[in-house]
């Protein structure tokens, strides 16, 4: 990531800082660690919400779960805020993965990838063990939750595929997921869609595929020990340009780095068909990115880095330029 430049957002701090509301900590961007970050600008408050993944329950007991904290400036944040614990009676109890929180229709709804240690299929030889794996919504009034289960307590995506990363997608007042089938499975990861009821209770209709991860060139895959090569699809995100260009961005491994690159709808639709640009949004070290505007109107990117489970990871922001083909980074 030579030569991008990390925006800073300042801000007149007052005395006595370091503690938010409530007892909660006032932490800085640089010492919260997050994975898969996701930003909500919520236009009411005027206050920006980012939600992880958090081994805390609402109950205070430990649960898997979603916690949010609450900023002004995107450098100091509030928090953290139970938003949600895995229902006693789910399908399967965690641990939580990626999670994202849509407006939509005046209720926030919260995409939550689902994991169980428990086998569904037996795996072929040398291979990763074939798990429950998949994105499964909740709702709720406000963005600090409690974010419920819809009747059923099931997963949106298909439960013969180990699927992760739904995100949400509104086009023609159609509500869609598209979410990552996982290369565990398939080796070759893919993306997919799926449409969605109204009110976001339920899939509706057999999910379609939407690319695969080595229809992109950068996308290099990883070496397995048993001589197969795998491809990862990661971190989608959906957005449209100033000129009406539909454009996803999404990570995957370049030369054993993570990358996040940019497919592009031909057609404008969801339904595709996609084609990979060639250059990458950012080249390495950048994990699970999603896009937002700043109140101020400005496009930004956050991902987490380095991508590392040993708890350095990090969220960073970077300003964004839509040129209306393409994004970049603004250096």
């Amino acid at each position: 990531m030579k030569g991008l430049l990390l925006v800073v957002f300042l801000s007149v701090w007052p005395a006595g800082a370091g503690y938010g509301q409530n007892g909660r900590t006032m932490v800085h961007i640089k010492d919260l660690q997050v994975r898969d970050p996701f930003v909500v600008a919520d236009p009411k408050d005027k206050v920006y919400y980012l939600y992880k993944a958090s081994p805390v329950g609402r109950d205070k007991q430990k649960a898997n779960g979603v916690v949010a904290y609450k900023s002004k400036d995107l450098e100091h944040w509030d928090g953290p805020y139970p938003v949600f614990s895995i229902p006693g009676d789910n399908w399967i109890k965690g641990p939580v993965w990626a999670p994202e929180v849509h407006r939509y229709q005046g209720k926030y709804y919260l995409f939550a990838t689902l994991n169980s240690d428990i086998e569904w299929k037996k795996a072929k030889a040398n291979w990763p063990r074939y798990t429950f794996r998949g994105t499964q919504i909740f709702y709720s009034d406000s963005p600090l939750g409690p974010f419920l289960p819809f009747a059923g307590r099931l997963p949106h995506t298909p439960m013969d595929r180990m699927a992760l990363d739904g995100t949400l997608w509104v086009e023609d007042g159609v509500p869609y997921m598209i979410y990552c089938h996982e290369w565990v499975q398939i080796e070759d990861g893919a993306m997919e869609l799926v449409a969605l009821t109204p009110d976001l209770s339920k899939p509706r209709g057999a999910p379609l595929t939407l690319f695969h991860a080595s229809s992109a060139p950068w996308s290099t895959g990883n070496q397995r020990p048993d001589g197969v090569t795998s491809y990862v699809t990661d971190g989608c995100f959906l957005y449209r340009t100033r000129t009406n260009k539909l454009l996803m961005i999404w990570s995957s491994f370049k030369n054993g780095s993570y990358a996040i690159g940019i497919a592009e709808s031909t057609t404008g639709k969801v339904t595709g068909p996609w084609v990979q640009q060639k250059d990458l949004l950012v080249e390495e070290n950048s994990g699970h990115g999603m896009l937002f505007k700043t109140f101020s109107n400005q496009l930004m990117l956050t991902f987490h880095g380095p991508n590392s489970p040993d708890g350095s990871e990090r969220a960073h922001f970077y300003e964004v330029i839509d040129n209306g083909a393409t994004l970049t980074l603004k250096r």
